[in-house]
């Protein structure tokens, strides 16, 4: 099996991506934080001492999704034009749901998914205080898909 992050002496490298067209991509990415329902309350009703929960876990997603090439080594700055995070509040967790869009020759799943994962660090973050029992998980690529421009 041939690996694209690698080259022919099995050393690192970035994978070049000159002679690929533009296209449009669209990435989703999943995933949910565990939190007691206690905590859940504390978030819905506006009562974490550190503020607003979910807008700052939002804000948190999009600077992420932007930031991607500056965290994963390998992976290329892209032209994003479009970043949506969204949340579904269950009694006992909290689902995250990341939409990226570029035009570009690479890239959206790994902005997607980035998202996620720092939205859930974020709550994890605001609420660790009142919560010392949450767990993140279930981070996955929900969708993706390509285009011709």
């Amino acid at each position: 099996m041939e690996f694209s992050h690698l080259d022919k002496d099995g050393s690192i490298k970035m994978v070049d991506i000159t002679d690929k067209s533009l296209s449009i991509r669209n990435a989703k990415a999943c995933g949910k934080i565990f939190l007691k329902p206690e905590t859940i309350l504390l978030i819905k009703e506006g009562n974490i001492k550190k503020g607003n929960v979910l807008t700052t876990a939002k804000i948190a997603g999009i600077m992420a999704a932007k930031k991607t090439h500056d965290i994963i080594p390998l992976c290329h700055q892209i032209q994003l034009t479009k970043i949506d995070v969204d949340f579904v509040v269950g009694s006992d967790n909290i689902e995250i749901v990341s939409t990226v869009g570029c035009i570009d020759k690479t890239g959206a799943e790994m902005e997607a998914l980035h998202s996620v994962t720092i939205a859930a660090l974020t709550i994890y973050d605001m609420c660790k205080a009142v919560d010392k029992n949450m767990s993140i998980g279930e981070i996955k690529l929900w969708e993706k898909s390509k285009q011709s421009v």
